[in-house]
């Protein structure tokens, strides 16, 4: 890990302890955990953000492709649904088709295991 991702890393930990409800400090320290492989603290967070923020819509796409990395099918699958929802009341359309992608991709991938 090099130092900017250390200070990168210290710097969004100090904001969310400030402000322990910031799904968008939590957020940003999920995706530098996943870039550096650390997948269990990564997903720590974005369910957090799940849980505290169901709306902020963004952690579906990233914690449904989490999930698939960790063979997590059935969980992805779900999040992707729900995400849409979310995303299509949001009138967040780029997000919404992220995820419709995203969902399609995995139940081909699920179709072609299951056979």
């Amino acid at each position: 890990m090099t130092s900017d991702q250390q200070s990168k890393i210290k710097q969004l930990a100090r904001q969310i302890k400030n402000n322990p409800g910031d799904s968008f400090s939590k957020f940003a320290l999920a995706l530098e955990f996943r870039k550096q492989g650390d997948f269990k603290k990564a997903r720590i967070l974005f369910e957090d953000i799940l849980s505290s923020d169901p709306d902020y819509v963004g952690v579906y796409y990233h914690l449904g492709k989490l999930y698939e990395a960790l063979d997590r099918l059935n969980d992805a699958q779900t999040l992707y649904q729900k995400g849409i929802t979310i995303a299509n009341n949001q009138d967040k359309q780029r997000t919404e088709k992220e995820l419709k992608e995203a969902l399609q991709q995995l139940e081909i991938e699920m179709e072609e295991r299951s056979s």
